[in-house]
Formats: structure tokens, C-alpha cells, sequence
């Protein structure tokens, strides 16, 4: 884990907060680990996504155990139907609850939220990258799903450009969380998904190697980080996980990892 990051305790509840976030204040978040819940095995023990064949009550609970360790009204959070697209939804106080306990209601179709009020945004991951966004100086706070479809639609320099939109962000302002997910080290993609990454990014061959002819490793770390950066972002307020999900399974979810029967992990940032 980078040095941007710090490991949490609370009960038996194990969480990850951006170092950055914790020193700055007025906010509240945390990446979660799957330690701490409730549901048996595929899912232990803090699965927190409904849509993973776990039984719905346990989910309930384990919501409700993550945010309370965190401080965070369960009830309030709102959540959104992850597509793998870059929709930035903006939400109000009006929005609290949608999805929060219960596997309907989530804001349809949104992979990115953004808000000015105290709605504890949620968002899931067992691989993808999430990235969370704290705008000290407006006031406002971001999260976005980023798998590698994500990453190619630069679903996070979007969140910032929409916080520039509606809240007169200054990209350079923003402090960055970067989650665990899957590694450079482990997440082999094919040519359709390089021949994507081509197609954004010029430096494309500093994001990937080779591994066996059609196969590269994918770095979608680096590839947020820099897209970020081009989108106006300070390289010093970044902080990077470094964080492979599939090679900490014993701490975190990894989709590829077990093969697709697994639970979600999920971040959450609400403004103070």
C-alpha cells in the first residue's frame, strides 16, 4: 500500500482512507475491505453489493456495519446502477437513500456522482478502479467507477469536469484517492480492449506489457492518474493505493480472483 494511504480499524471493521482527505478534513470516507461482515462464504464477510447472488439481509447488515464504523447514516447513502459508462449524475440532498438498503432504487445508468450537499455517495468494486474526489475550497466531492471501459471514456477527468460545471471547481484544488483494485501485476486484457486504450491515449506503451502475443497487462492505475492530470489536476494531490486486488484476496474481493462469485467492496466519500 502507498504511503497516501492508511489502514483503519474500527471494531472488526477494516477500511483504507487517503491520507490527504484525513489531514485536509471536512470530509468523510473510506475504501472498504471484505473484513468485518456478516455473509458466509463466497461472499465474506463484508460483501456490500446486492447484485452478487448473497442473501439481501446480510448486504443490509454489512451496509449498515461499514457506515457506521465510518460514521455515515447507512439510510442516507446513495448509490448508482455501475454500467461500465461515464454518466455523471449530480446529486442532492433530495437524492439521499436512493439504493441504500435495498437492491432497488439506485440511480440508473450512472458509473459518477458528484454533489455539494452531505449525501454520502457509494459506489462498488471487486477489480475496478474507484476514485474518489474532495474538492476543499468549493466544497464539493466526487466518486467514479473506472473498469477499463471506464478508464478508455476517462470517466474521471469527466467527474472533474463536471464539478468545474456545476460547483466552479478548480481541477488544480482537487485531492485524489485512487482505490485498491486490480494491478498492473495481475489484469491481462486482449487486443479489442488495447486497441481502445490506443485510441485515447498516445502514450499507450507506458501503460501496458506485453505478456504472451495478443495479451498485454494493463495499467489502469496509471492510466486515471495521467488522465486526471490532463485534466488539470496537481500530480502531488494523487494518491495511488497500490493496491492489487487479486493479490490480496485475503483482505479484498478480486472478480477475477474467484472467478466471478465474489462480493463487492465499496468507497464512499460524504462532504462534513
Amino acid at each position: 500500500m502507498s504511503q497516501g494511504f492508511k489502514i483503519n480499524k474500527k471494531g472488526e471493521i477494516i477500511y483504507f482512507t487517503v491520507q490527504g482527505f484525513d489531514e485536509h478534513g471536512g470530509v468523510v470516507h473510506g475504501f472498504s475491505t471484505r473484513h468485518g461482515g456478516v455473509s458466509s462464504s463466497p461472499f465474506a464477510s463484508l460483501n456490500l453489493g446486492f447484485h452478487t447472488g448473497d442473501d439481501p439481509e446480510a448486504v443490509k447488515k454489512n451496509r449498515l456495519r461499514f457506515c457506521s464504523a465510518l460514521g455515515i447514516e447507512a439510510r442516507e447513502m446513495v448509490t448508482a446502477e455501475q454500467v461500465h459508462g461515464d454518466h455523471v449524475q449530480v446529486v442532492r440532498v433530495d437524492d439521499s437513500g436512493a439504493g441504500a438498503l435495498t437492491p432497488k432504487g439506485s440511480l440508473s445508468a450512472t458509473d459518477a456522482m458528484i454533489t455539494q450537499d452531505k449525501a454520502p455517495l457509494m459506489a462498488f468494486f471487486a477489480d475496478c478502479v474507484t476514485i474518489l474526489i474532495y474538492d476543499p475550497v468549493a466544497k464539493a466531492a466526487g466518486i467514479a467507477h473506472s473498469g477499463w471501459n471506464g478508464t478508455v471514456l476517462q470517466v474521471g477527468a469527466k467527474t472533474i469536469k463536471a464539478m468545474v460545471k456545476e460547483f466552479g471547481t478548480r481541477a488544480a484544488d482537487c485531492l485524489i484517492g485512487i482505490g485498491p483494485s486490480i494491478g498492473p501485476c495481475c489484469y491481462e486484457v486482449d487486443e479489442r480492449v488495447i486497441e481502445k486504450v490506443k485510441q485515447v491515449f498516445p502514450y499507450w506503451q507506458d501503460l501496458v506489457e506485453e505478456k504472451r502475443p495478443g495479451h498485454w497487462n494493463l495499467d489502469l492505475w496509471a492510466a486515471n492518474r495521467q488522465s486526471l492530470i490532463e485534466a488539470g489536476v496537481s500530480a502531488e494531490n494523487i494518491s495511488v493505493s497500490d493496491m492489487c486486488t487479486k493479490c490480496n484476496q485475503d483482505l479484498l474481493f478480486s472478480y477475477r480472483g474467484e472467478s466471478g462469485t465474489t462480493g463487492r467492496l465499496a468507497a464512499v466519500i460524504r462532504l462534513e
